[in-house]
């Protein structure tokens, strides 16, 4: 089980992005072995919007959110008071952006690692919970 960031999600959609063989291979296995996914339900504007502007395509936005709606084990952690609290305290104490600090937030509650691509969650995040790249996840 692991908490992915929407910057692996955008980049198994973009096939143009620099990390998408890796995060397309790891999701693959995760399918495959039927490991769970886990992402804040922020993850579904941020990818529609990060999409969007990459591509200069709405219909590839909203291709992409309905596609990780429908894969399997992927689950969505709702935001409620006490994560949107957690993340406020990682986002000051950790010096991150808002999002970032929710989807860390969301690993340290949870107990399981974040899988990212964002360089402030991985040179930062590790102070409170685990935090791999897809392709460090690859090697487990």
């Amino acid at each position: 089980m692991h908490v992915v960031d929407a910057s692996v999600w955008v980049s198994r959609f973009v096939p143009g992005d620099e990390h998408h063989l890796l995060s397309r291979s790891w999701l693959a296995r995760c399918v495959s072995e039927g490991d769970v996914r886990v992402s804040p339900a922020l993850v579904l504007p941020e990818v529609a919007g990060a999409i969007s502007r990459r591509t200069d395509s709405t219909d590839l936005g909203n291709r992409a959110v309905k596609l990780l709606l429908k894969l399997p084990n992927a689950r969505l952690v709702l935001i409620d008071g006490l994560l949107a609290g957690a993340a406020a305290g990682l986002a000051a104490e950790l010096h991150l952006r808002g999002a970032d600090a929710v989807y860390l937030a969301v690993s340290y509650r949870l107990g399981i690692p974040l899988v990212t691509w964002d360089q402030e969650q991985l040179a930062r995040g590790g102070r409170v919970t685990t935090v791999l790249t897809p392709e460090q996840a690859l090697k487990d």
